[in-house]
C-alpha cells in the first residue's frame, strides 16, 4: 500500500501497514480532529476511549487559551476532572517539571489530557507512561512536530534527550484556538517543517554510508506533507486557517512518520542539534535561547549553507586518514567541557558506548563514502532546496534566519557546529565532514 496517498485519518489504521521496507508501520494515535469549534467534541472522544475522571494539565498561558473552555465543556457534560496548572510561566521539560505534576497527580483519574504544545505535550506523554493512563492532547499552537510521536524531548542532567514515552490516542486541534497562537509560535511551526528537508537528506546519506534502516515510503510521506505546508505558507501572518491547518497536519504527520519508522530520523537532523546545543548552553550558562522551531529554522538555514559547499569537494583517502590520525579526542573533550559545561560529561560517556571517533569504524565509513561519493552528491541535489528559497520563505513570515538574532557570534556558531556531531549517534553533515577531514575548513568558510 502506498501510504503517501492516504488521508491523515486513514493512516491511523489500528492494525498498521506492512511495508516493503520490512517494517510494520503503526501509530498508537487513534483519532486526529482538526477544525473550527471542535473542542466541543471532546466529551465524545472521552467517552469513546473510556474516560471516567480526567486529569487536565496546563500552564498559565495554555489554561487561558483553551483550558478554561475545556473545564466549562467538561462541567457541562458532567465529566469529573482534576486540574494541575504549573504556577510558573517559563516551563522546561525537565525532571523538576515531571516530578511536580507526578506529585500532584490524582490517582482516581484514568485519562490524562494536556492542554498545550511542545513542553506540555512532552511532559504529558511522560506522565502517561509512568502512570499507565491513556493520554490525549489539546493543541494550542502549530509550533512543533512532537504531537503524535511516542517519544518526549526532555532535559535530563542538562542534556536534551529523546525518551520513549506514550503517544496520545487523540490529538485535538481547534482552529479557533491555534489560529490565535502567538505569531512566534506560528513561525516556529513553519521552521520545524522546513527542517524535514535536512532530515530526509541525512537519513538517506546515513543509509548509504552506515546501512542505517531507511524507508522510502515514510520519507515520501514527509516530503509530500512539507510540500503541502509550503504551498500556502505565505499567508501565515494573516492567520489564514487553511495555512495553519496545513502546518498543523504536517507537524502531526511528521510525528506519525517517526512512529512508523521507530526513530526520529524522518523529522530531525543536524538543524535540530544546533537548537539542542543552544538549549543546553542556556541551561548551563543562562545564554539566549528561543522557541524550538525558531532555532530549528535558523539551524536549517545554517545546514543549507554548509551543504552548499559539499558538491564541490573531492574527498581524498590519505588526507582523511591523516586528519583522523591527528585528531586528539582528549583535546576535543576539553572543548566540550568548556563549551557545554557539566552536560559535556554525559556526551563523553555516550561516546564511550557509541565509538563515533573509533578509527576502525571511521575507516569503514570512509571506504563507503569514497565508493558512493557521486550518489551522496545526487542525494543532496535531490533533497535540498536552494538556500535562497528557504531564507525568503522564513523572511516572508517574519521569522529570523540569522543566529545573530539570538545574540550568537560567528565563532559561537562555529563551535556549535563542531559539537553537533557529539549530541548522539545520528549521522549528520558535521560527521560526514569530519570523516573526510574537511570539518574545520568548511566551517571557516560558512561561519
Amino acid at each position: 500500500m502506498d501510504i503517501t496517498r492516504l488521508e491523515l485519518s486513514d493512516l491511523l489504521k489500528s492494525d498498521g501497514f506492512k511495508c516493503s521496507c520490512g517494517k510494520f508501520h503503526h501509530t498508537d494515535v487513534e483519532d486526529v480532529v482538526i477544525g473550527h469549534g471542535v473542542l466541543k467534541e471532546l466529551p465524545n472522544y472521552i467517552r469513546k476511549h473510556g474516560g471516567e475522571k480526567i486529569f487536565l494539565l496546563a500552564d498559565q498561558r495554555t489554561h487561558k487559551a483553551a483550558g478554561k473552555k475545556t473545564e466549562d465543556i467538561l462541567c457541562e457534560h458532567e465529566i469529573p476532572y482534576a486540574l494541575y496548572i504549573y504556577p510558573h510561566e517559563d516551563l522546561e521539560p525537565n525532571e523538576l517539571a515531571l516530578g511536580q505534576v507526578a506529585m500532584n497527580f490524582d490517582e482516581e483519574c484514568n485519562l490524562i489530557i494536556s492542554i498545550g504544545s511542545g513542553t506540555l505535550n512532552d511532559i504529558g506523554k511522560m506522565l502517561a507512561k509512568i502512570t499507565g493512563r491513556k493520554y490525549m492532547v489539546i493543541a494550542t499552537a502549530p509550533s512543533m512536530d512532537g504531537y503524535a510521536s511516542n517519544n518526549s524531548s526532555m532535559i535530563s542532567a542538562g542534556i536534551k534527550v529523546t525518551i520513549p514515552s506514550k503517544s496520545p490516542i487523540l490529538i485535538l486541534s481547534d482552529l479557533d484556538v491555534v489560529c490565535q497562537a502567538p505569531v512566534k509560535l506560528l513561525q516556529a511551526g513553519l521552521g520545524d517543517m522546513l527542517a524535514k528537508y535536512i532530515s530526509i537528506c541525512e537519513w538517506r546519506i546515513s543509509h548509504l554510508i552506515n546501512s542505517e534502516y531507511y524507508c522510502e515510503q515514510v520519507a515520501d510521506l514527509v516530503r509530500s506533507t512539507v510540500k503541502k505546508c509550503l504551498q500556502s505558507a505565505g499567508d501565515l501572518l494573516k492567520r489564514d486557517s487553511k495555512t495553519i491547518k496545513n502546518i498543523m497536519e504536517g507537524l502531526i504527520l511528521s510525528g506519525i512518520a517517526m512512529s512508523f519508522a521507530g526513530i526520529s530520523r524522518p523529522a530531525s537532523g543536524v538543524e535540530h542539534y544546533f537548537s539542542h546545543i543552544w538549549d543546553m548552553r542556556a541551561l548551563e550558562f543562562q545564554t539566549n535561547s528561543d522557541f524550538h522551531g525558531i532555532q530549528v529554522g535558523i539551524g536549517t538555514v545554517l545546514a543549507l549553507k554548509v551543504y552548499e559547499h559539499i558538491p564541490v569537494l573531492q574527498p581524498n583517502k590519505e588526507k582523511a586518514l591523516d586528519y583522523v590520525a591527528r585528531f586528539q579526542y582528549d583535546k576535543h573533550k576539553s572543548f566540550l567541557k568548556e563549551f557545554l559545561g557539566s552536560s559535556a560529561s554525559n556526551l563523553i560517556l555516550l561516546e564511550q558506548k557509541e565509538g563515533k571517533y573509533d578509527k576502525t569504524k571511521h575507516y569503514l565509513r570512509l571506504e563507503r563514502i569514497l565508493e558512493n561519493w557521486n550518489e551522496i552528491i545526487d542525494i543532496i541535489n535531490q533533497e535540498l532546496p536552494d538556500l535562497s528559497v528557504v531564507q525568503e520563505l522564513l523572511q516572508t513570515v517574519g521569522a529570523p534566519i540569522d543566529p545573530a538574532f539570538l545574540g550568537f557570534s560567528p565563532e559561537l556558531v562555529k563551535k556549535t557546529f563542531y559539537a553537533t556531531k557529539d549530541i548522539r549517534d545520528k549521522y549528520s553533515v558535521s560527521r560526514l565532514l569530519w570523516d573526510i577531514g574537511e570539518l574545520e575548513r568548511i566551517a571557516d568558510k560558512v561561519f
